[in-house]
């Protein structure tokens, strides 16, 4: 689910569909009924009135609002279901990831009907995420092995295979007092069972763009089972990661909040340049087994909504609904409820906050789409 809330919102289907509302008046304004031919699974806008598709039908598609009846183009260059887009706005490029493994930059820049020039940016094993920070300086992937990639000082003009990156070589922090703890350690291509004798060493001369921090983070609880990384946004202020992970067994869910913790290396490749500590965290329903759901924050990144069973959670990091950096534990602690509302008539799977206005859409597996205005 995505959209400018303030003209449309758009909102993906599981089907071929794509489905436009008004946020104002909760009008259904268009079905685009074939917009893939498989599932779609992500909306992107990138400016007013251009946005883009993906679909487990290994495309993306780029529209234009004001000519809706036929895609701008079609973009091919995935082997696998497509399933998330991400926009870098200083270089106007495109970014996809996909369950092939593949991140791919699109140059939007030189498109026609035909696509646009695109090539292969980096690949890993397990991809389920992949984000950009608000400032576009950092690629965070997740993936279904428990590993939390970062890319330090984003260059996306760089195509990166295995070893031909700098890598950050380990440190853990401490376990607090509940048992949340965040690592982290240097890798190639993560994968379960990495074996340290694959790892690429770096490679003298390289140029610090693109440095690569893998990290494992623990979840409260989860000490001694792996977890699966399944959703995974980013602060809008870029102050920490918002994730939702299931342990292997699939038995629990958690939603953690990481905050960045960021300092220059003592000496180069020995520490991390920036480590993730465990800061608030809350266990979900574990209702809907198999299906990720899409948690967000909200604009001004004080509120996390949270899809819970036949509903959604409105989450704080304290009663008085403050600021993150106004907020931080000495210990890990849990997110507060704000307010629980239940309004589907099946699991909620996506949530999304409006940019614009104190609005927020929610949507369930049968396709239902219900917005509110939160009053408190």
């Amino acid at each position: 689910m995505e959209g400018r809330f303030q003209s449309v919102l758009t909102v993906a289907c599981e089907q071929t569909e794509v489905l436009l509302f008004d946020p104002i008046s909760s009008r259904h304004i268009k079905t685009l009924t074939e917009a893939h031919e498989d599932c779609v699974n992500n909306i992107r806008f990138l400016d007013n009135r251009l946005f883009a598709t993906c679909s487990d039908d290994t495309t993306i598609a780029l529209w234009d609002l004001r000519k809706l009846n036929s895609k701008v183009c079609s973009l091919h260059g995935h082997a696998s279901w497509v399933k998330n887009i991400e926009y870098d706005t200083n270089t106007r490029l495109l970014v996809t990831s996909g369950f092939d493994g593949n991140v791919i930059t699109w140059d939007t820049n030189r498109f026609t009907e035909d696509g646009c020039p695109h090539k292969k940016f980096f690949h890993t094993r397990y991809l389920m995420r992949m984000r950009l920070t608000p400032d576009c300086s950092k690629m965070l992937i997740s993936t279904s092995s428990g590993y939390l990639l970062i890319l330090h000082d984003l260059d996306l003009t760089q195509s990166l295979e295995v070893g031909s990156y700098r890598m950050l070589r380990a440190r853990r922090t401490p376990l607090s007092s509940d048992g949340g703890t965040s690592a982290s350690r240097s890798a190639g291509t993560p994968r379960q069972g990495n074996d340290s004798s694959k790892i690429h060493p770096p490679r003298e001369g390289l140029s610090p763009r693109n440095s690569l921090e893998v990290l494992t983070p623990e979840i409260p609880g989860e000490r001694d089972r792996g977890n699966c990384i399944t959703s995974l946004q980013l602060h809008p202020k870029g102050w920490a990661t918002l994730i939702r992970c299931s342990s292997n067994m699939d038995d629990q869910e958690w939603t953690c909040v990481y905050e960045f913790q960021e300092g220059a290396p003592t000496r180069p490749l020995v520490s991390p340049r920036c480590s993730l500590r465990l800061t608030h965290y809350i266990e979900e329903a574990n209702v809907g087994r198999g299906y990720i759901k899409e948690l967000c924050f909200s604009p001004d990144g004080r509120l996390i909504c949270s899809p819970y069973g036949y509903g959604v959670r409105l989450l704080a990091f304290d009663e008085n609904c403050g600021e993150l950096v106004d907020c931080l534990p000495v210990q890990t602690s849990c997110l507060r409820e704000i307010r629980s509302i239940y309004s589907h008539s099946d699991v909620v799977l996506t949530t999304k906050f409006s940019p614009t206005h104190c609005q927020l859409a929610s949507g369930c597996l049968s396709g239902r789409v219900a917005l509110y205005q939160p009053k408190f």
